[in-house]
């Protein structure tokens, strides 16, 4: 069936650290060219949206309204009106005050959100894992070890989420990808034109986004512009293996 969606991961796939890679605005440009929706789906809940939109719009990459992010999936795991203390950073204050409820820095909470945020340290751990361990819910965006730039990986999200599971002795619920709360969300965004055998997922790692395109039931294509480097194993089934976005491009248009 041919794809009318495609869901790109931004990190690794579209930029390295918001400096484009080379070829991939023009991929997007084509794929809309022909009618294909374009969503962007990433697991960096640090950032605003509208943060994440003007970097695109920087690359020539018009996006308002097309940025999911693992912060808003974790807002669909919290009920308005509950206190949500947030370890991490900006991106998730936002998408918890957009699901109605409030974003505090310590003391009682209903709801502990743990994401990426480079203030990170061990008076931060100690006041999540103290607020998880008086029975506090406990939340991750998500689990991803390391976050790829131009100079090789770094420490990612997932290893803050880590830290915090050790100090209280429990396991977080994750919300991006490649869990079902993503999926949800994408669902969302789609609406009812949403189908799976006409979506493909770009990403740059199996084991989130090729795991991702299992949990929605889509197509995965893996680039080799990130995390996965060329002739490294690609780690489980893909249906197009790729140097790069523009290359899935040209796999899906000729």
């Amino acid at each position: 069936m041919p794809v009318d969606t495609v869901l790109c991961d931004l990190d690794g796939v579209v930029w390295l650290a918001h400096d484009a890679i080379s070829g991939a605005p023009e991929a997007i440009e084509r794929l809309r060219g022909v009618g294909i929706r374009v969503f962007f789906v990433t697991n960096n809940s640090y950032s605003l949206v509208a943060e994440q939109e003007a970097a695109l719009a920087r690359i020539g990459v018009p996006a308002v309204g097309g940025v999911l992010t693992s912060a808003q999936a974790a807002a669909l795991l919290i009920e308005p009106g509950e206190m949500v203390l947030v370890c991490g950073g900006p991106g998730v204050s936002e998408a918890v005050s957009a699901r109605g409820c409030v974003p505090i820095a310590d003391g009682d909470a209903d709801a502990v959100v743990v994401g990426m945020h480079q203030t990170f340290d061990y008076e931060r751990m100690r006041i999540a894992s103290t607020a998880i361990r008086n029975g506090a819910r406990f939340i991750a965006t998500n689990d991803d070890p390391t976050y790829p730039t131009p100079d090789g990986p770094i420490p990612g999200g997932g290893a803050i989420v880590a830290a915090v599971a050790t100090a209280s002795g429990e396991t977080p619920v994750i919300a991006g990808k490649p869990y079902e709360p993503m999926a949800a969300l994408v669902r969302a965004a789609v609406g009812a034109t949403f189908d799976a055998d006409s979506t493909l997922m770009v990403g740059d790692r199996f084991s989130t986004d090729g795991v991702f395109a299992h949990t929605l039931g889509c197509r995965f294509a893996l680039v080799r512009s990130g995390v996965s480097v060329p002739g490294a194993d690609a780690g489980g089934t893909v249906d197009i293996d790729a140097a790069d976005l523009g290359a899935v491009s040209a796999a899906l248009l000729g």
